[in-house]
């Protein structure tokens, strides 16, 4: 085997920062079809209820090209139908053209679902699923309120009730999906009438799904060990990518390599295709200008992995106790270039963009230049979410 190419943290990061779209100025004009290509270079976006400021999904695609409407998610969800609304590790918008290999996941689902709900089958839960199913594909379009007994609720997922329950599974499991939603309540319908026939007809074999998932995953990441190409998707074992990895050294078409971290002596193993040295010399140069993510954005979705190639420990504080956090229920992290600079707390209410709190990272100085162009960030936040106003509070001493 060959001896690991070595790669510095910088060029690492840089290398992250660039397969994650946030290398270059986030300003030219956003078409559909763009909109499209930066979801599908990202793999995913993943959804989230929380909407202090903006739901997740649209602060991350606002990341990486300010003139990104919501309007433009909706279209090609619900009108173009160029995306779908599945599970990676958490829900997510997918590209349609992903479809194909995802109904692998949903066999997969149906497995361990099944093998989860024994007892609810016992309890009459299988007439429950065919009942659901039936009333979708009878009614159309339906949100959970509308076929949701009242009364105590169900042993489901989060004690959910049944027929949530029910209506959860048969998306899990491809046989219902979402044809959108009506403020964030899910619209499920039977799958025939949101997926386009071509995706549902074709085939993938498990050998070309697998190749898929592993291939698709370390191109997103850049670098990986086999444990990050399994948690990208979700789709696959930690055991199917460590053989993917095994032959793909074999045959050359990837590379062992040696990662310099943050801030240990000792390198991290994994793994990148045979053509990085190329890309690492032909790496955009990092911006000055500030970027706010959301706490779901991708570059930081792995912990780990950002704490090892950022020197950034970030966790959201949204079920610690208000009186143990840290920092903030809802807390931002700030990107300039390659680095992150600290974190602020933010919320928009009543047409006012309020910013209540401010870190920063140790060893970062906050100067007039900085200032500015945090300022400018905040400004095109408040612009992005409709709010007339930005207010800051007087305890960011940074900033007031």
């Amino acid at each position: 085997m060959k001896q690991p190419f070595p790669v510095t943290n910088s060029q690492a990061r840089q290398l992250f920062l660039e397969r994650q779209g946030l290398s270059t100025a986030p300003t030219a004009k956003l078409t559909n079809d763009g909109l499209l290509e930066i979801i599908r270079s990202l793999g995913f976006v993943q959804v989230d209820s929380i909407n202090t400021v903006a739901r997740a999904h649209h602060m991350i695609l606002f990341a990486r090209n300010q003139t990104y409407r919501p309007a433009q998610l909706k279209r090609l969800l619900e009108t173009d139908r160029t995306l779908f609304e599945h599970w990676t590790h958490d829900a997510s918008i997918v590209p349609m053209a992903y479809y194909p290999y995802w109904k692998h996941r949903f066999l997969r689902e149906q497995e361990a679902l099944r093998a989860r709900w024994r007892k609810w089958q016992r309890e009459g839960f299988e007439g429950i699923l065919t009942d659901i199913y039936n009333a979708v594909a009878k009614n159309g379009p339906t949100m959970t309120r509308e076929v949701t007994s009242r009364g105590k609720k169900g042993d489901g997922w989060w004690d959910w009730k049944p027929e949530k329950t029910a209506l959860e599974y048969h998306w899990r499991t491809g046989n219902l999906a979402i044809s959108g939603r009506n403020g964030f309540q899910k619209i499920y319908d039977i799958t025939e009438n949101v997926i386009p026939q071509s995706y549902r007809q074709e085939h993938v074999s498990e050998t070309r799904f697998l190749d898929w998932a592993c291939d698709a995953a370390l191109t997103r990441l850049g670098i990986a060990t086999p444990g990050e190409i399994a948690a990208f998707w979700n789709l696959i074992t930690p055991k199917e990518a460590a053989n993917w990895v095994q032959d793909n050294l074999q045959n050359g078409r990837i590379i062992p390599v040696l990662v310099e971290p943050y801030s240990r002596t000792t390198p991290n193993k994994a793994v990148a295709f045979n053509h990085l040295p190329e890309r690492l010399s032909d790496l955009p140069e990092t911006q000055k200008r500030i970027r706010i993510l959301s706490p779901f954005d991708p570059l930081i979705r792995d912990r780990k992995r950002c704490l090892r190639l950022f020197g950034f420990d970030y966790r959201i504080e949204v079920f610690v106790p208000k009186e143990k956090r840290r920092y903030g229920y809802y807390v931002f992290p700030i990107l300039q270039g390659d680095r992150f600079i600290g974190r602020l707390d933010m919320i928009n209410q009543k047409d006012i963009l309020h910013v209540t709190g401010l870190w920063l990272e140790p060893g970062i100085k906050f100067g007039k230049d900085r200032r500015r162009l945090l300022e400018a960030e905040l400004h095109r936040q408040r612009r992005f979410v409709g709010a007339h106003t930005l207010s800051i509070s007087r305890t960011c001493d940074y900033l007031a």
